[in-house]
């Protein structure tokens, strides 16, 4: 075991490069699930060596409903990647979380239908355990990390996922607000069932961007008021991944990295071999402890 974690970054809106990133190397993956969003961007922070992908493609090219979500984390997988810092916009539905403020949520309530969220969608059968979705050692460092910096940061609560691409009615925002939920995105619940399916931890700086539109003395939520926004959280974010990347280096081994442990339900030995070779990177331990 390494004594330093592999650590993916994946920037969402607003976040298309690092520029304290000292770049080593650019690599194009190919996976059996399509072309992930970009070029993932290895390179140094902080003496780290990190892992970078643009959600959405330089110049803003998928919207999040158009992600190719397995792709991009089967890739983060295939590079070794075992744990994904997030960084996503989110609306708020709370008084006190403002925009421009960062929630790091604990939980999700996924309302998306239209995606592939599973790398096991027919064989073979898993079924991972995402009680807690978000990895709770790296919310923590993160939530640390912020606080220390003097950001006006979260951490707790429950993130809503909608398919998008379109922002929600007024009946919708108050209606989620009904079930006690603290923000609203579009990416964080793919992306964290999927992480937990290829054992990777996951966590999400999750960065306010409006009041979503349940709060109708607030300014009218437009696309163009959301990209100003979100280029202010991006800064602060930059800067509290910057001061805990180090830490989360440091976490080499976690429950998120042994999430399949017990989730198989399928027997080895009736996984047809191409199955096998496809999900090889996700799977391949559990072939080998097979096999022995």
């Amino acid at each position: 075991m390494s004594d330093r974690a592999v650590i993916g970054i994946l920037g969402g809106s607003g976040l298309y490069e690092m520029e304290d990133l000292e770049i080593i190397e650019e690599k194009l993956i190919d996976t059996p699930y399509g072309e992930p969003s970009d070029k993932y961007i290895i390179g140094m922070i902080e003496g780290i060596q990190v892992i970078f992908l643009s959600r959405h493609g330089q110049g803003h090219k998928y919207s999040a409903t158009g992600v190719n979500y397995r792709a991009n984390i089967f890739g983060f997988k295939k590079l070794g990647a075992e744990i994904i810092v997030s960084v996503n916009a989110v609306g708020s539905l709370r008084e006190e979380y403002h925009p421009t403020d960062i929630v790091i949520p604990a939980q999700f309530i996924d309302l998306t239908k239209k995606r592939e969220n599973s790398f096991f969608p027919k064989i073979p059968a898993v079924h991972v355990d995402v009680a807690d979705p978000f990895c709770k050692i790296i919310s923590n460092i993160l939530y640390e990390a912020g606080k220390s910096l003097g950001i006006s940061v979260f951490i707790g609560g429950t993130y809503i996922c909608i398919e998008g691409p379109s922002f929600s009615t007024r009946a919708e925002s108050n209606l989620y607000r009904s079930w006690d939920t603290d923000v609203i995105g579009m990416t964080a619940a793919t992306e964290a069932k999927l992480s937990r399916e290829a054992e990777i931890c996951y966590s999400s700086l999750s960065l306010v961007t409006d009041y979503d539109v349940w709060k109708e003395t607030a300014e009218e939520v437009t696309a163009e008021m959301i990209l100003a926004n979100i280029q202010k959280g991006v800064g602060t974010a930059k800067r509290i991944i910057r001061k805990a990347v180090p830490k989360i280096a440091q976490i080499t081994d976690c429950a998120c990295r042994h999430a399949l442990s017990f989730a198989i339900a399928t027997h080895p030995a009736v996984i047809p071999d191409d199955v096998k070779e496809q999900i090889k990177p996700i799977f391949q331990k559990y072939l080998l402890e097979e096999s022995q």
